[in-house]
């Protein structure tokens, strides 16, 4: 079942993919009207988060966010399958980093990773590893289906990208570490981790909630450079990508000193442009739920 339904898939996405850049967006605005108008996906969810972290904001700004949001949305997903046919050229003039001298001045001395949040395009930052000379990774969430799973990393391997499972990050990055492998590894890291597996609470865009620390953790045990990756939208189809160093040598750095200010970073971008953030995911759903065990540590 399986190759079935990636043999009958792959030949549309493959179609959508070489779409000219007025019908592709032309294909997102008709998704978006079904997704959002008629399905309605998520909305409920979304409404929510927003409701819950902007209670300033008035009635009418929550709906044009809200519907904002669901057309930046159906870009990036669209933009996903763009990926399958974008050469390494082409990315470069749709993503544009405007300084990589940051990463290629730092993987001189020591390897890198790379923290950024679901915002505005995070598909496409994997193509950060075209303008560095260190081996490059990005963790990611496994497909369940096995031929689009091996696709996607071929795919990635366009890029000079390694993709790897969360569950393979610690190994992978220890492993380089001891064998003195200069590598840049990219983690998605404001989705919201199980509470009870949880070593980290903290306020995100004003509400307790457990956070995703891993990154800092291996950062510190290490002594791995960690670079924030600030990533803005600066049209539809094109963005804009920047780093800011968070830590030179994470060894030195405080206890959540790193993960606080990756959290401040991203606040800051979603503050200034909420529309390309990920709503649908229900990223404050523990609040109210931090351990008593918590209380004096944090």
């Amino acid at each position: 079942m399986q190759l079935l339904a990636f043999v009958l898939i792959y030949p549309f996405l493959w179609v959508v993919s070489i779409l000219p850049h007025r019908l592709f967006y032309c294909l997102s605005d008709i998704a978006c009207f079904f997704i959002y108008r008629v399905f309605g996906y998520r909305r409920k969810v979304v409404q929510e988060n927003l409701n819950l972290v902007f209670p300033e904001k008035s009635k009418e700004e929550i709906h044009r966010i809200e519907k904002d949001f669901y057309k930046h949305l159906c870009d990036m997903f669209l933009e996903m399958v763009k990926t399958m046919n974008l050469s390494k050229d082409a990315v470069s003039k749709k993503y544009k980093v405007v300084n990589p001298e940051v990463l290629l001045e730092i993987e001189k001395e020591r390897s890198i990773i790379i923290l950024c949040a679901h915002y505005a395009n995070w598909e496409w930052n994997v193509s950060i590893n075209n303008y560095v000379n260190s081996k490059g990774y990005a963790v990611y969430q496994k497909i369940n289906n096995s031929y689009f799973d091996n696709f996607i990393r071929k795919v990635r391997a366009r890029w000079n990208t390694t993709l790897i499972t969360q569950a393979q990050t610690a190994k992978t990055v220890i492993q380089n570490f001891r064998n003195n492998v200069r590598a840049t590894y990219g983690m998605v890291s404001d989705q919201s981790p199980q509470a009870h597996r949880a070593h980290y609470w903290t306020d995100f865009m004003g509400i307790t909630v457990p956070i995703f620390n891993g990154g800092e953790a291996l950062a510190r045990k290490t002594g791995l450079a960690t670079v924030f990756l600030k990533v803005s939208k600066v049209k539809r189809g094109y963005y804009k990508a920047e780093f800011i160093p968070i830590a030179i040598n994470s060894k030195e750095t405080k206890e959540h000193e790193i993960t606080d200010a990756f959290l401040r970073l991203t606040e800051e971008q979603i503050k200034d442009q909420p529309e390309f953030y990920l709503w649908t995911h229900k990223r404050w759903k523990h609040r109210g739920k931090k351990p008593a065990a918590f209380a004096e540590i944090n």
